[in-house]
């Protein structure tokens, strides 16, 4: 049976739902770690499967849109999930999800020409945002504080694993079977999770509020318009064309007055879809810095990492995504054990120990020899799992425990919408470092006609007999020396993480008190104090 209500007297703070047993939690957590390998794997099992799509669909020159037309959906739509899920309830926005994801599912399967295939990755995009943010928004509210790191810990096994096996997963099915494998595999999967989260997830009736909801469209409109035309110009700049060019210049000015737009639009605004507390809370606003610089500091290790294992210590696809995949071993584990950590030392100190130690596995990077063995690489992204692990969990299950039911859709979504646009720049950015080290390396080269970036190098010394064994050996260090500035660019990022922790986040996060921290019991909105929870009395 459905939780009991909160108190009549606060409506604006509806109780939290939670099942009545652990048990009766089960299916719905099933249902979570489906949604979210869903939402992961589809990240990244397209890669693969590149060369096959278009044998059959063409399109060479706009491909990279099956990737960057999913991210813009999923990020620039994550505002306004959070805010819908928090006005009409999680269960609603997260089977409206579900369908549409498993609709642009069916329509990519029937793709017949590569445009049709990318306008319907933006349509699975558009329920890969109800996904992402509503799956961590109902894990915080099914589990109390003292619980919440064991669910946030199996999400991110879910989503660290689905993520590496994606590309293999396409590879396999693009080679043995047919590139729409890809998307029909998602059909039977997402059913399972529509079907558990219909017949499972219970929500308690909410007090009737006053006046009818209302939702902001016109803001909801101006922040999908402004993250979208911002993130086309991070993710084609230097791509499709050059950064100083008409087309980068316009996008970036037009996204820059559409954001003056939206501000005037959401102070405006009855019921904002980005309200204003998100930044003028201190927990709030430090927790979406601090994660927006760890989704720029991600990029070294899952973009770069991979082309230097190949390209600078000479393994093959599978063992240089082996040496990636270690950080997904140690990084859910760490996050699992954190809460012994931030029980006894506050959920700010354990992120900042996280970091920092970040911070040094980052630096060591440009020091490991050259070339080197692939071991060397491998053991700092364990460490970089680990330590990152004690980053992340710590910050997100100490601003959603910082609000209450009402506000935990909205809270999350500006967290995981601050980690996407994070990524975005750092793409942008670290691409930009990296092919600006190689092309000044590539000056003084011993051979000419030479490619210039950073892919064509890497697919140059796939080839040996492309150039000469003293040429490749020139690309290769350049190829060392480009990544090595990226990881001293990533421990800049983590600096700003701290920085933004030491300055902005509060010593101790306003924990809403909960009545009890049995896992029978309801979560309700209670309104937030200086204080803590019993459970979770953290030096902040």
């Amino acid at each position: 049976m459905p939780a009991a209500h909160a108190a009549p007297a606060a409506p604006a703070a509806p109780a939290a739902p939670a099942t009545t047993t652990p048990r009766g939690r089960r299916p719905v957590v099933a249902a979570l770690m489906l949604g979210m390998a869903l939402a992961a794997i589809d990240g990244t099992i397209v890669s693969t499967a590149v060369p096959q799509i278009v044998g059959d669909l063409g399109g060479f020159t706009v491909f990279s849109w099956l990737f960057s037309g999913y991210l813009l959906a999923v990020t620039v739509t994550l505002p306004l999930y959070g805010k819908l899920s928090d006005t009409f309830g999680r269960k609603p926005v997260l089977i409206a999800g579900i369908i549409l994801f498993l609709v642009g599912s069916l329509l990519c399967a029937a793709a017949w020409n590569m445009a049709a295939l990318i306008a319907f990755r933006i349509v699975q995009g558009l329920g890969g945002g109800a996904l992402q943010g509503t799956i961590q928004t109902i894990a915080a509210d099914l589990y109390p504080l003292k619980e919440r790191p064991r669910i946030q810990a199996r999400l991110s096994t879910v989503w660290a694993t689905s993520s590496v096996a994606g590309p293999v997963a396409g590879g396999l099915l693009a080679g043995y079977a047919d590139w729409r494998w890809i998307f029909l595999i998602n059909l039977p999967v997402g059913a399972v999770a529509l079907w558990l989260v219909v017949r499972h997830l219970q929500e308690p009736s909410r007090p009737r509020p006053a006046t009818r909801p209302r939702v902001d469209w016109a803001g909801a409109l101006a922040v999908f318009a402004t993250g979208a035309l911002l993130l086309t110009a991070l993710v084609q700049g230097g791509v499709a064309w050059p950064w100083f060019s008409a087309p980068s210049l316009g996008l970036f000015g037009a996204s820059a007055l559409l954001a003056a737009l939206t501000v005037v639009i959401e102070r405006r605004a009855a019921e904002p879809i980005i309200p204003g507390w998100v930044w003028r809370r201190r927990t709030i606003a430090s927790v979406n810095l601090a994660l927006g610089a760890m989704g720029l500091l991600m990029v070294a290790p899952t973009v770069f990492l991979p082309t230097y294992a190949q390209s600078v210590l000479g393994l093959g696809p599978i063992a240089a995504g082996f040496v990636l995949s270690v950080m997904t071993l140690s990084w859910p584990v760490s996050a699992a054990f954190s809460d012994r950590v931030y029980n006894r030392i506050g959920f700010r100190r354990t992120a900042m120990l996280g970091m920092g130690a970040a911070l040094l596995i980052l630096l060591a990077f440009p020091l490991l020899p050259y070339p080197g063995e692939a071991w060397h690489p491998a053991l700092l992204m364990l460490l970089l799992g680990a330590a990152l692990g004690l980053f992340q969990l710590p910050l997100i299950v100490g601003v959603q425990s910082t609000v209450g039911w009402a506000e935990r859709g909205t809270t999350t979504a500006s967290v995981l919408f601050c980690r996407q646009v994070g990524q975005s720049i750092g793409a942008a950015l670290f691409g930009a470092i990296a092919n600006g080290v190689l092309a000044a390396r590539l000056l003084d080269a011993p051979v000419d006609g030479l490619p210039g970036d950073l892919d064509a190098v890497a697919r140059t010394l796939e080839d040996p007999g492309a150039v000469s064994s003293a040429a490749a050996e020139y690309l290769r260090r350049a190829v060392d020396a480009a990544v090595d500035h990226v990881y001293v660019g990533a421990a800049g990022a983590a600096a700003l993480a701290l920085l933004a922790l030491i300055t902005l986040a509060p010593r101790r996060f306003p924990v809403i008190t909960e009545p009890s921290d049995s896992p029978t019991a309801p979560d309700p909105a209670a309104t937030p104090t200086a204080s803590e929870a019993a459970p979770a009395r953290q030096d902040r």
